[in-house]
């Protein structure tokens, strides 16, 4: 069975003897490979290639056009710059009003340098990997790309103060989101990551009112396209969990600080939940052995459930590759325990 395989048995809610694996590997990912992270961000290849060595290294069962919040933003024409080993950095918003908002043109996707590199590297794992493992895509949700262009705390000013400024820039951000997910997919891409991490600080009512309408428009678009949908919203989002059941998507990613078992309460039978471990002070920091145990007791607690085992966000640079390692070898807990 390939890895697209049994991530489609898992979507249906079939039962395997296995468990998935998915890390999400950035900077870890560039380093391993002997790169740069900003390298690793502006050339599609050094991406695909960084990934794919990680992929035949630690075998986990996805891989991931993931890099950066600012592939749109930059599309759109704002400034980024890219320091040799960090995350590339935005700091002057281009949007301050809403004439500004108004006045502001969807990219063509294909036309701008960061957007294209993301379309081109879908293409060239589509080449590399012939289907047999899922590739994961990446946009932007519409709040994170409204505060990537009009800055964090303006935009969530003024969802309470000017929620038409707000909204009218996030529906302008929802049809590059569209097109740009619609590129991937048809480049190669059989999941779309939607990364929307600022929402963890917006309350449900603001959430259901302004958010979750977008959300639902843009996961109905990506199924439509018949392709799996992927949620990353980083922190604590216990207090949208409730609103997150209703909408149409197939994975969640839950951070550390989410109750597992809350996640699955509320979110139901049909979402998988992608998680949980501390990235930090568990999978980075505990020795070897230590995480080992850990993670074997996480995995047969969800061995029954819809679930892909990961930290609860990215696997920090400073990861000893032999714990990354360790993770993958629990994944094998399932199979050693029914044989």
């Amino acid at each position: 069975m390939t890895k697209s395989e049994k991530l489609d048995c898992l979507i249906r809610g079939e039962k395997g003897n296995f468990i998935l694996f998915h890390p999400i590997l950035m900077h870890f990912a560039a380093r391993f490979h002997n790169k740069t992270y900003s390298e690793f961000v502006k050339d599609y290849k050094i991406l695909v290639k960084a990934n794919l060595h990680c992929l035949d290294e630690f075998d986990h069962d996805a891989v991931s056009l993931i890099s950066d919040p600012y592939r749109e933003t930059s599309a759109f024409g704002a400034k980024v710059s890219f320091p040799k080993d960090s995350v590339p950095l935005c700091k002057d918003p281009i949007v301050h009003s809403l004439d500004d908002v108004k006045a502001l043109r969807n990219p063509d996707i294909y036309k701008t340098e960061r957007t294209l590199d993301r379309i081109k590297g879908a293409e060239y794992y589509d080449k590399l990997l012939k289907g047999k493992v899922p590739i994961i895509g990446w946009i932007e949700g519409p709040l994170a790309e409204a505060c990537d262009l009009a800055g964090d705390s303006d935009v969530l000013m003024k969802m309470i103060l000017e929620p038409d400024f707000v909204k009218v820039l996030m529906e302008k951000c929802l049809i590059t989101a569209k097109e740009f997910a619609k590129a991937q997919i048809e480049a190669g891409c059989t999941v779309m990551g939607v990364g929307d991490s600022i929402c963890s600080q917006i309350s449900p009512e603001l959430y259901k009112s302004i958010i979750f309408p977008l959300h639902s428009e843009l996961f109905n678009y990506i199924h439509s396209l018949n392709i799996y949908v992927k949620l990353h919203i980083c922190g604590n989002i216990t207090h949208l969990l409730p609103q997150l059941k209703n909408i149409d998507i197939d994975i969640v990613d839950i951070d550390w600080m989410v109750d597992i078992n809350k996640a699955h309460e509320f979110l139901g039978e049909n979402i998988i939940v992608c998680g949980n471990l501390d990235p930090v002070s568990v999978i980075q920091d505990l020795p070897a052995s230590e995480l080992y145990r850990r993670s074997k007791t996480l995995i047969a607690q969800e061995k029954n459930k819809k679930f892909i085992f990961s930290g609860g966000c990215e696997i920090t640079v400073n990861t000893p590759i032999i714990n990354l390692k360790k993770m993958k070898k629990a994944t094998e807990f399932i199979k050693s325990q029914n044989q």
